[in-house]
């Protein structure tokens, strides 16, 4: 007879009176203590309903495969194989167990910091709603002075009669960010697809460069070049002095198109709006003004801002040329859309106070770079005007900023020299020493560097880990030994340089017609 429980013969048999069934006396004993009921017919049982049989002695015989040691280790074998088996499956199960625990964590986690930020984006657009309801009245004068401009200027009676017409700003709307958002999302595919110009100018061809020509742009007895830009589909060079000017040059015919007259004060900063009629100022004057060209290269000034209360270093246009940043000495910097001239927000850091000196847009439009004069250079993130991200190493004010077209790497520059940071990892990853960096500027390719300083120097760009090469060292031909600005020509076929002096000097290949020009008039005092 064997036991009903384990199937085989028990040492202890026992009988229960209710069903009489044989069992092993401590194994059911044990399923009493702790169930109360038979284990086979599911009835209630207790200790007193089990009888015990008294037997003779039982002898099992041995198995015939351990009767011997070759069964003996093929039984070890057999035992260590399913132990192995049972073992790999355990594990097998522990790592689903863990992947399925690390995916519920990860989508919590993304659950809380969705919710976390609506609820942000919620109670940001409700005080912005609230604030707008506040002062739709004043936001409407606003627009009217500015519509009421003349000549740059704001009429008098019109500042009397909205004193703080200025200080409003109605904030950055949805529909703006949504735009902002689109123009980010079409940029950054379109940069995946991105390909290096077949007619961008060769490294032979830049360690090849010379001074071209040189053009006395500004006046003599106030002379000094500030910043630069240049209109590639048009080859057309903007400059803004010392001398109060800013200066539109045509660089195929080396003739001055456009004198632009208006600010007090030296212009810190000028910049075109993408392939339109329109150009920006910024001056020490703490204006900014909007120029437009109203026929026959004679540009007049659409809008004078007066949103800053001291220098205003830098400009910088959003990549849908509908809005721009201005950056100032007075620890602020400035959203606008450019077609109202309208001041949409004004930015503060209220952790830190800092004066911005320079400014730029990555190319995708959603992060601003900020130079300041403590040595520290801000990342914001444009749509809510958060600092994301601070970079700290510069010795000197951040004289200028400049993003690479990759939207990986940005260069700043200051007294102690060029940095380079990769905003992947937001850490610095190559420096370049040189005194007294006035200017640096990435190619619209990314392919090369250009830094301004007591000489002009082109590098190479290379990825995080590679060596950066020199390509060639222009010399600083104004005698003042200091270069204030540098830019790349279209597919930079040449390189055109400001100084501390009045001249425009372009550097490109001997011999180069299309780069070469005949001096444009001068402009003296």
């Amino acid at each position: 007879m064997n036991c009903a429980i384990s199937g085989e013969v028990p040492e202890e048999p026992v009988v229960s009176t209710k069903s009489g069934l044989l069992f092993e006396r401590r194994l059911i004993e044990r399923h009493i203590s702790d169930y109360g009921k038979c284990p086979v017919t599911g009835e209630p049982l207790t200790l007193d309903d089990v009888v015990p049989i008294k037997t003779g002695k039982v002898i099992k015989p041995k198995p015939v495969h351990t009767a011997s040691i070759p069964g003996l280790l093929g039984t070890f074998q057999n035992e260590w194989d399913g132990l192995m088996l049972s073992n790999y499956s355990l594990e097998q199960q522990l790592h689903t167990a863990r992947q399925e625990l690390s995916h519920a964590l990860y989508q919590h986690d993304s659950a809380c910091r969705v919710i976390a930020r609506l609820k942000k984006e919620r109670d940001e657009a409700r005080q912005l709603l609230a604030e707008v309801e506040r002062h739709i009245p004043a936001a409407t004068e606003a627009v009217t002075a500015d519509a009421a401009l003349s000549n740059g200027k704001r009429a008098a009676g019109d500042e009397e009669m909205v004193p703080d017409a200025k200080k409003l700003c109605p904030g950055i709307s949805a529909e703006i960010i949504t735009e902002l958002t689109d123009c980010n999302a079409a940029l950054s595919q379109k940069r995946k697809k991105r390909q290096i110009p077949e007619t961008l100018a060769s490294i032979d061809s830049l360690e090849r460069f010379t001074q071209l020509s040189s053009h006395p742009l500004h006046k003599t007895n106030k002379p000094g070049i500030c910043s630069m830009d240049i209109l590639h589909s048009k080859d057309v060079i903007a400059t803004g002095g010392v001398d109060t000017t800013a200066v539109i040059f045509d660089r195929p015919s080396g003739q001055i198109l456009s004198t632009l007259a208006g600010h007090s004060k030296k212009v810190t900063s000028v910049k075109f709006v993408g392939d339109s009629d329109l150009v920006l100022t910024a001056s020490a004057d703490k204006t900014v003004r909007i120029w437009r060209d109203s026929g026959d290269r004679n540009y007049a000034c659409g809008h004078t801002l007066n949103d800053h209360s001291a220098e205003v270093r830098a400009v910088t246009v959003h990549a849908t040329n509908k809005y721009f940043v201005s950056a100032s000495l007075d620890s602020t910097w400035c959203f606008y859309d450019l077609s109202s001239g309208l001041c949409l927000a004004k930015v503060s850091d209220d952790s830190e106070k800092v004066d911005y000196t320079a400014a730029a847009f990555h190319p995708d439009g959603l992060i601003l770079g900020t130079g300041t004069s403590q040595s520290v250079v801000k990342i914001w993130d444009v749509k809510s005007q958060a600092n994301v991200a601070k970079f700290d190493g510069h010795t000197g004010e951040v004289t200028s900023i400049s993003f690479s077209e990759n939207g990986y790497f940005l260069a700043t520059a200051a007294e102690d020299g060029v940095r380079l940071w990769d905003l992947r990892k937001l850490r610095n990853f190559k420096s370049f020493l040189s005194a007294d960096a006035n200017s640096v500027e990435f190619d619209p390719s990314g392919s090369y560097l250009g830094v301004a300083a007591s000489d002009i120097r082109v590098y190479q760009t290379a990825s995080v880990k590679a060596e950066w090469n020199l390509i060639k060292t222009l010399p600083d031909l104004s005698g003042t030994g200091k270069a204030t600005c540098v830019k790349f020509g279209p597919d930079a076929q040449y390189v055109a340089v400001g100084s501390m002096d009045r001249n425009l000097r372009i550097f490109g290949l001997p011999g180069d017609q299309t780069a070469n020009a005949d001096d444009g008039s001068a402009q003296d005092s």
